[in-house]
């Protein structure tokens, strides 16, 4: 809805309106208030919809624009808006009630703890002994699961002591009295989507591997588990309280389309082909390790495609061209650094033949955009679409019809400027006139947004309460000039080309990801790509956002970018991978033998057999070698040359010069080589053999 198309006496009567009507309770705002010249105080977007109702005659709704729309526009028609001072609320659970500071609390609809952050959770005894969380490492401290996990904590005994049947039958939640309560105390993630195939709720470990999984979603969600915990187990006057704080707008929004997205990616779990390819989409990000030759990237790319295609294909080369973009893949090494994956100055010719450094993405940043591109448009409303492609026809249509360098346009003040050039991010402008700054690159994105808002651009100031600037710069004249001749000829889409976009899912491999210097690459990514940071809550300023156009501009990885990186455990430079980084991937071992399938393409069941016996035998003879290990063993992939090689080849050019790479510098290494070639069935020629193989070629 267009908040934008009222006057100022709409809002006015909007006021006078709620005046005598009140405001609904759903309306009232958490973060901004009006403040009336009378000294009383309105929510602003509650304003907006009801002058927008006076004006147009629509309902009153406040979907469709989001508060600091309703802020900004309310200010630039001369109302006064402040920031609201945020009330904090306690919540005490007892075995026999829950009661809550805000009046709005209820038993009989616990979602409302959608709308709330938790600030702080503890125990607390009949004699005022107080017990708060005991976090393991890398736990989010005061999170919606605090107060269970404490329960779990305290009780975790009695808890472990229940039956089977007492614990799949234990209440957990209700969130009002016509729904179903639901129960289970399972023991594990699995046993859980058993039961509830979502990815709403907590697994608290204890006793070296047992775990209690339980549902939760909402700060409020387990407020019946906690009294259950504290009825059987509890003694008298034991409660647990929970300090928390109404969530702002951008919380609310972020929270709402971040759990929609989570919950429709958990829903494409069903039907993969590969067994890794859920564990992928649970953990986020995945290391595969293990001894060379294993098919650990040939895994990566199986399991992208696996996930890709929903289950269809699980060969890379079948899908798409479109599918493929959703696919990335890239080789770590000595040399590799952060402008190569994130963000860097590289050279660049400009116009007049100069030489000259310009700003550009990485590999893994244009990713990380292009999923949040999806991302972003799978959560927007048709009538979102139906604008943005009006827009984004209208400016084609526009650009289109330019003669670059030549048709000329006047700023307000009568400056003249042509433009020159238009990028995916840039208009090029060129100004003769201005002796200071005879160039200008404006941003493409910031005319899309003014177009989108629906919002009536009548003078600059306009454009600097629309972008929240306190000045308006050099470059607003110039894109007011364009905004108006873009107006001037507005495009029209039929309401069949608006679709919404489908969530996608998208993977990067990092192959030998160990290789690089992870802390150069990654920079402060560090932080972002925690998989409990994904989406807003990890957004960061990365290393030259002084050179964006616009600073303030935050980086994320959404929620439908997941990770794998490949590393051979006996490479050198595994001793150096990053701790920090470590303890945000999820590591999976593969054996030697754990992906014989790959010899199935040999096409031929002698070849395929004799294949895994010599392996077999090679690698038993590896395991059995004092100064080498597990890791040392010889992988299915390097039987895959027998397409083309016979056995004595694979030895001699493949296998030989890897396992003296191995034992160099052991005692008697001629011994040991001897017995590798014996176990493996190779038998060095005698030298008349070499010499008659030598005359046949001759």
């Amino acid at each position: 809805m267009a908040i934008f198309k009222i006057k100022k006496q709409d809002i006015i009567d909007a006021l006078k309106y709620i005046d005598e009507n009140g405001v609904p309770s759903h309306n009232q705002s958490t973060k901004y208030e009006l403040a009336a010249e009378n000294g009383k105080k309105y929510p602003p977007k509650y304003v907006a919809a009801v002058a927008a109702h006076i004006a147009n005659g629509t309902d009153i709704s406040t979907e469709g624009f989001n508060a600091i729309e309703a802020k900004n526009f309310l200010e630039s028609q001369g109302f006064h808006i402040e920031t609201k001072q945020q009330e904090k609320f306690r919540l005490v659970v007892t075995a026999d009630s829950a009661e809550s500071t805000d009046e709005r609390f209820t038993m009989d609809n616990l979602s409302l703890g959608d709308n709330y952050k938790p600030l702080d959770a503890y125990f607390m005894n009949a004699d005022g002994g107080m017990i708060r969380r005991s976090y393991s490492k890398g736990e989010r401290r005061n999170s919606n699961q605090t107060m269970p996990r404490i329960a779990c904590q305290i009780f975790e005994k009695q808890i472990a002591d229940l039956s089977v049947e007492e614990k799949a039958d234990f209440p957990v939640c209700r969130y009002s009295p016509e729904s179903n309560v639901i129960r289970g105390i399972y023991p594990s993630v699995d046993e859980f989507k058993k039961h509830r195939n979502t990815i709403e709720y907590l697994t608290y470990g204890y006793d070296n591997g047992s775990q209690f999984v339980i549902y939760c979603w909402n700060i409020f969600s387990t407020i019946i588990f906690v009294q259950e915990c504290l009825k059987r187990f509890g003694g008298p006057g034991d409660k647990f309280i929970l300090d928390y704080r109404e969530k702002d707008e951008k919380e609310t929004e972020a929270a709402r389309s971040e759990a929609s997205a989570r919950e429709e990616l958990v829903q494409q779990f069903k039907g993969y082909r590969n067994r890794f390819s859920s564990m992928l989409i649970e953990s986020k990000n995945l290391i595969f390790r293990g001894a060379p030759g294993t098919g650990k990237s040939y895994l990566a790319k199986e399991i992208a495609a696996d996930i890709i295609s929903n289950g269809y294909f699980d060969e890379y080369i079948l899908l798409t061209d479109e599918q493929k973009k959703q696919v990335e893949f890239v080789q770590f090494h000595p040399s590799y650094d952060y402008s190569d994956f994130v963000e860097g100055l590289r050279p660049k010719v400009n116009d007049d033949g100069t030489m000259g450094f310009e700003l550009q993405d990485g590999i893994f940043k244009k990713f990380a955009e292009r999923a949040r591109k999806n991302y972003e448009n799978s959560q927007k409303s048709k009538e979102t679409i139906e604008k943005e492609l009006s827009v984004q026809e209208s400016m084609t249509e526009f650009f289109s019809n330019v003669e670059l360098g030549v048709d000329t346009f006047k700023t307000i003040n009568g400056n003249e400027f042509t433009i020159t050039s238009v990028d995916d991010k840039h208009i090029n402008i060129s100004i003769p006139g201005n002796a200071t700054v005879n160039k200008l690159a404006l941003n493409l994105d910031d005319i899309k947004k003014m177009l989108e808002s629906g919002q009536k651009f009548e003078k600059i100031k306009d454009i600097t309460t629309f972008f929240g600037k306190t000045f308006a710069t050099q470059a607003y004249s110039y894109y007011f000039s364009i905004y108006k001749a873009i107006k001037a000829k507005k495009g029209t889409v039929s309401k069949a080309e608006a679709k919404q976009e489908e969530l996608k899912k998208y993977i990067f491999i990092i192959d030998e990801i160990n290789r690089g210097e992870i802390s150069k690459i990654f920079g402060e990514l560090f932080f972002a790509v925690d998989p409990g940071y994904r989406g807003r809550s990890g957004e960061i300023s990365t290393q030259y956002a002084n050179l964006h156009s616009d600073p303030d501009d935050k980086f994320y990885i959404p929620e439908n970018v997941y990770i794998i990186g490949t590393m051979n455990d006996i490479d050198r430079s595994v001793d150096s991978f990053d701790f920090a980084m470590r303890r945000r991937f999820r590591f999976v071992e593969l054996k030697a033998d754990e992906r014989l399938e790959m010899l199935a393409s040999l096409e031929d069941e002698e070849l395929e057999a004799e294949a895994i016996r010599r392996m077999a035998a090679l690698n038993k003879e590896i395991a059995n070698c004092e100064e080498l290990n597990e890791n040392y063993q010889i992988g299915a992939s390097y039987f895959l040359k027998l397409k083309t090689l016979d056995f004595d080849q694979l030895w001699t050019d493949y296998l030989q010069p890897l396992l003296q790479e191995y034992i160099q510098g052991m005692y008697d290494e001629e011994g040991l080589m001897n017995r590798f070639a014996k176990a493996y069935g190779y038998k060095k020629p005698m030298e008349g053999d070499a010499d008659e193989g030598a005359q046949d070629q001759g």
